[in-house]
């Protein structure tokens, strides 16, 4: 190694060892995936206002996308992470049961998902187990608490479906997960978190790695080490 890239090398990790927790977890990289979805969090946070508790993480389901795929993610604005994880939709919404979501109802007894913002609220045992209550922030989504719209476990929501059947089951307009999941969604997404559904289509498979907007702390010590 040149004498060079090994000060270069040196200066980079002494950097983040001298950064606090907060900024050298930061991610480095990033899909345009990922940066689209930050914006969205920041945008529906602010939207919400003062509704929404607690701004650290907002959940994303993306329903414009097969049932196959992951699209519940978990946008963490604090550490600058994404996580995701499958999630079903509503058999009103799916009537072909194919995976494909097709509408969106708000209508009690449609058993189809409600697109927009939710504030995610206490946990609760009901039939499903424990279950997380959500409240419908927009019009197209105002009668969750009334139609028992919740995020709860469900085996049809297991990745093990996926791989018999090629797709998720289907809930009653709930947002449901495998058991996995939904102890994640359980300890990171309720009491007061910011919920958001819309069929956006934004498929990781088809979105290149790129480097972030802004560089963070380390880069800014070392340029061109990443």
């Amino acid at each position: 190694m040149k004498r060079r890239d090994l000060l270069k090398t040196s200066i980079a990790a002494g950097a983040a060892l001298s950064l606090p927790a907060s900024v050298a977890a930061t991610a480095r990289k990033g899909t345009e995936r990922d940066r689209a979805l930050f914006k969205l969090a920041k945008r529906e946070l602010d939207r919400a206002g003062d509704v929404i508790w607690k701004k650290d993480i907002v959940g994303i389901a993306d329903f414009g996308v097969h049932s196959a795929e992951k699209r519940f993610h978990f946008v963490n604005l604090d550490r600058e992470e994404v996580q995701s994880f499958h999630v079903s939709h509503g058999t009103g919404s799916d009537p072909e049961h194919d995976g494909w979501l097709n509408e969106y109802s708000n209508i009690e007894g449609s058993n189809a998902t409600s697109k927009g913002a939710y504030i995610t609220w206490e946990w609760y045992v009901g039939r499903y187990g424990t279950s997380v209550r959500l409240g419908g922030l927009d019009q197209t989504n105002d009668a969750a608490l009334r139609r028992y719209i919740v995020m709860h476990r469900a085996k049809y929501a297991e990745p093990d479906h996926i791989d018999r059947w090629g797709r998720l089951g289907r809930s009653n307009g709930c947002f449901a997960l495998g058991e996995e999941q939904f102890r994640i969604a359980l300890l990171n997404l309720s009491g007061g978190r910011l919920l958001y559904a819309d069929s956006l289509g934004w498929s990781d498979g088809s979105l290149e790695l790129l480097q972030p907007e802004t560089p963070n702390a380390v880069q800014r010590y070392a340029p061109g080490s990443f």
